[in-house]
């Protein structure tokens, strides 16, 4: 059904009238004389802003598209320094760090995903100088030299191509200069903190500028490993970037970048958010963990994680005048290795001893655009888009030495038993340390795109926008798994019978009855019927409880006789959009777009055949033991939104507000289980809101800015979850409403230019599963309130000194919650970052 008659949902109506009730008022109360003045009769107090959302350079004010931009000025203000920090300033944005650095997951409007699985590729595509960033490995570090980052909000694919399906992170650094100019600045801070940056700039001939810029940031941990003695989450990354802009002519320019970076940090605390029965387990084994406490940041693991992450890329921009038009090519090759190692089940006692991840991305992209600069009726680009890139993957995980005595104490001691009676196995055969799995997977994966707007001036104030997008994306990947753990491939079903007999044999021994006498059997039932009637449900639920602890499943490779390891997906991706000038100060548009992201491989020991595969596999008797089924990869997902906006600006006040409702079919959700991720298309979600981003200097010098986003999230359609049937719930870790305010006052302090500023980000209400039974487990919900302070001064000579502060209240969250690996019925969990503060001393030249 077309989503553009919609009946708005009880929770958005309320943004709704806030969304309009503001557009209303902010043209209602600008006097006249503001809203009739111009750039050149009337002194602006609030800086134009140029921006290249659509690919053509236009202003912020007349972009008719959902769009939010971070300047230098507020990125240095407010001490900005990768994108996690600039979620504070555009609420819009959420990001979220899981086990490791390098799994970090981009959302907007509470689509988004990618991490945990390097075959899952983003749905929040980033762009680095017009370059694609694949894998948050490559996304995270601390930003360079930065002129502006730009948010775009909803579906992108029609310029963007196949994986902004639910929005774009575009950063812009600063082109090399032909007049020498440089900064280095220092930074303090507590736990240690020490970060350096510089950059330099000028001419080498009259046609040529370069630019050189370096960064390395180090600080200590804000969370103690008490049995190893490491401080965890610390950071220790640094980075290097070249440029060269050559004007070869008035009309022919090229820019070519080289950048490396690297990071080697201990990541990430894990606290107990929930002791369930295996705690005591653990505690007999003489291991440890601060029971449901996690903001000690006191942990307890028997060997350090590690980060291992090196990031490296070249690409050559060439511009060409051509005169009717301006022709662009983008040509890229980045890299990014991942090495990682973490003791996953995040306590003192060895039960895992490794769980390791090497992965290694080549990318080679290439992008040619014409773009059209006439003064005519129609403006124009057309382009098209080739991208290569390989994957490859070795993964190992295994037990550690604490893992049978572990199993013999949640069984009871019921294992040992077991082996020489059922199996034929002598004791402690099975969960021997390090059995576990060996893993390689890899993907090829090539997509070709072609896509053009059009923008018709129908008269001075009206236009109409028109883009389209051919996307073919063709992926060829492959799973070969080795599985040591000789428990996990025995088939129990046959075997349940002979279980039970033995369980109940066992639980007689132990109260001193000869299970071979019947006799002495049936005086014991008699005496003791609740004893023994428990002991017969014990007996009789053993072999489930035995199936519990098969942790590593056989794996059937591929691809197979049965199974490919292709996917070929094409789509077409378009943007209709009508944008109307109602005065020199306000522009109103609508558009509706959709967006596409290809399907997405497991690339994990969870990939598992579908129902319809398992029964090819079944007559065609390739089956093993206690292989399920699951799913080899995700459909591509599929977005449409539908979107009503106002961009008002004045002299000192200026609004954007955005009505939308989108929707995401198929998207592509990676939930982990406990000792696994289940990856599944939810049928459709979807969200309805508002945004409202506004700016207002009541006063000279003092800039005060609104950013909130109010949606109502819901899954439409999921009825195949890891949870089950979860239609018509609300998507777990997705705010109703989040809220950015920011005040800066500029002022002279002893003839020395000085700046106070402060933020405030909220985020509201969100669950932290989908699943009943673990939502049951910990119904805590997400909510917080950080502030964020800096203040600084500049001197005549360019020497300025900020001081600033970081959830300076330290308010306390949990960023991610999760089912403790191994350990039933206990839950993990993220504890955010505490207060940080510092001192930046920056000098230009």
């Amino acid at each position: 059904m077309s989503k553009f008659n919609f009946t708005p949902r009880a929770g958005f109506r309320t943004a709704l009238t806030l969304g309009v009730g503001l557009s209303a008022l902010a043209a209602a109360q600008i006097p006249a004389n503001a809203q009739e003045a111009t750039e050149e009769d009337s002194a602006r107090t609030l800086q134009t802003v140029t921006i290249t959302a659509t690919k053509r350079e236009q202003t912020l004010q007349d972009v008719p598209v959902a769009v939010s931009v971070v300047g230098d000025k507020v990125i240095e203000q407010a001490e900005i320094v990768d994108l996690n920090d600039l979620q504070s300033l555009v609420p819009s944005l959420r990001v979220s760090t899981n086990q490791s650095s390098a799994n970090t997951t981009f959302s907007i409007r509470g689509f988004g995903n990618g991490s945990n699985n390097a075959g899952i590729e983003p749905s929040v595509g980033v762009f680095i100088d017009g370059v694609y960033r694949s894998r948050s490995a490559a996304q995270i570090g601390d930003l360079p030299n930065i002129e502006r980052v730009e948010v775009l909000r909803g579906p992108q694919s029609t310029l963007f191509g196949k994986n902004a399906s639910a929005g774009v992170i575009s950063i812009v650094t600063k082109k090399p200069q032909f007049e020498q100019a440089g900064s280095v600045e220092a930074t303090v801070g507590n736990y240690s903190q020490f970060r350096l940056a510089g950059d330099i700039t000028g001419p080498i001939t009259d046609k040529v500028a370069y630019s050189l810029s370096a960064n390395y940031n180090k600080r200590d941990g804000y969370a103690d490993d008490l049995n190893t003695g490491t401080d965890l989450n610390d950071r220790d990354r640094w980075g290097v970037r070249g440029e060269l802009l050559i004007e070869a002519s008035d009309a022919l320019s090229f820019r070519v970048i080289g950048d490396y970076d690297q990071i080697d940090e201990i990541c990430c605390v894990a606290g107990n958010l929930v002791n369930g029965p295996t705690g005591a387990a653990v505690m007999a084994l003489g291991g440890m963990l601060d029971a449901e406490n996690p903001f000690s940041y006191n942990v307890y693991n028997n060997f350090d994680s590690t980060n291992e992450i090196e990031n490296s890329g070249l690409s050559v921009q060439a511009d060409y005048k051509m005169g009717f038009a301006d022709l662009t090519s983008i040509t890229a090759y980045r890299t990014s290795s991942l090495a990682s190692n973490q003791d996953s089940d995040f306590t003192s006692a060895d039960l895992l001893g490794i769980n390791a991840n090497e992965t290694d991305i080549d990318t080679f992209s290439q992008e040619l655009r014409l773009t059209s600069n006439g003064d005519g009726a129609i403006d124009w680009m057309v382009g098209a888009y080739y991208f290569d890139e390989s994957v490859d993957i070795a993964n190992q995980i295994g037990y550690g030495s604490d893992i049978r005595s572990y199993i013999d104490i949640l069984s009871s001691g019921l294992l040992s038993g077991l082996e020489p009676v059922v199996f034929g196995v002598a004791p402690g055969t099975f969960f021997q340390d390090g059995q576990g799995m060996v893993e390689t997977f890899g993907q090829d994966n090539t997509a070709f795109s072609l896509f053009g707007t059009v923008d018709y001036h129908l008269t001075d104030r009206l236009t109409a926008t028109v883009g389209l997008n051919y996307t073919q994306d063709n992926k060829d990947a492959f799973g070969n798994v080795t599985v040591t753990d000789t428990f996990s491939a025995i088939d129990l079903d046959p075997l349940a019978p002979y279980i039970s007999q033995a369980t109940l044999g066992g639980l007689l021994i132990g109260a001193g009855v000869n299970p071979t006498d019947m006799a002495a059997v049936g005086a014991f039932a008699t005496a003791y019927p609740s004893v023994f009637a428990a002991m017969q449900t014990a007996a009789a639920g053993a072999t489930e409880d035995l199936q519990d602890l098969q942790f590593f499943p056989q794996f059937l490779n591929f691809p197979n006789a049965v199974e490919g390891g292709s996917t070929n997906d094409t789509d077409t991706t378009y943007t209709l959009r009508l944008a109307y000038d109602l005065t020199d100060n306000i522009n109103v548009y609508g558009s509706y777009a959709t967006g596409f992201k290809a399907s997405s491989w497991n690339l994990s020991r969870d990939s598992r055949p579908t129902p319809a595969d398992y029964a090819l596999l079944t007559t065609g008797g390739l089956l093993l033991p206690n292989l399920s089924t699951g799913t080899r990869f995700a459909g591509p997902e599929e977005a449409k939104v539908f979107e009503i906006g106002l961009k008002g600006a004045w002299s000192n006040f200026a609004v954007n507000v955005a009505l939308f409702d989108q929707t995401i079919d198929g998207f592509q959700q990676n939930v982990f289980t406990g000792t696994g991720f289940a990856l599944a298309n939810a049928g459709e979600q979807s969200t309805q809101g508002v945004e409202i981003d506004a700016t207002w200097s009541p006063i000279e010098n003092l800039t005060l800015g609104f950013a909130g986003t109010f949606m109502d999230p819901v899954y439409d359609s999921f009825p195949n979850s890891s949870a089950g049937d979860i239609s018509g719930q609300k998507p777990y870790g997705i705010a109703d409403t989040s809220t950015s305010v920011s005040a800066a006052y500029d002022f002279t302090l002893h003839g020395m230019d000085a700046f106070v500023r402060g933020d405030w980000q909220y985020d509201g209400s969100s669950e932290y599963f989908d699943e009943p039974v673990n939502r049951a487990l910990y119904p805590e919900t997400r909510e917080y309130s950080l502030f964020n302070m800096s203040a600084g001064v500049t001197t005549a000579n360019d020497i300025s000194v900020t001081v600033w502060g970081r959830n300076i209240f330290n308010e306390e969250y949990i960023t991610v919650a999760f089912p403790s690996v191994a350990q039933s019925g206990s839950i993990s969990g993220y504890p955010n970052q505490p207060a940080t503060y510092g001192v930046t001393v920056r000098k230009r030249f």
